[in-house]
């Protein structure tokens, strides 16, 4: 393999996976979103 191809592959590799990384930290550190069915806010509902 030359030095161009070595270095081609490097490069796609490291993007790839310094994409996949951000994205994995954005996914894992997002705060969690309210659910629309909650029904936190009827605790103080008599039954």
């Amino acid at each position: 393999m030359n030095t161009e191809a070595l270095t081609l592959m490097l490069i796609a590799v490291c993007s790839v996976t310094a994409i996949t990384v951000y994205f994995f930290f954005r996914v894992l550190t997002a705060p969690p979103k309210p659910e629309p069915d909650n029904y936190a806010e009827n605790d103080d509902d008599p039954r």
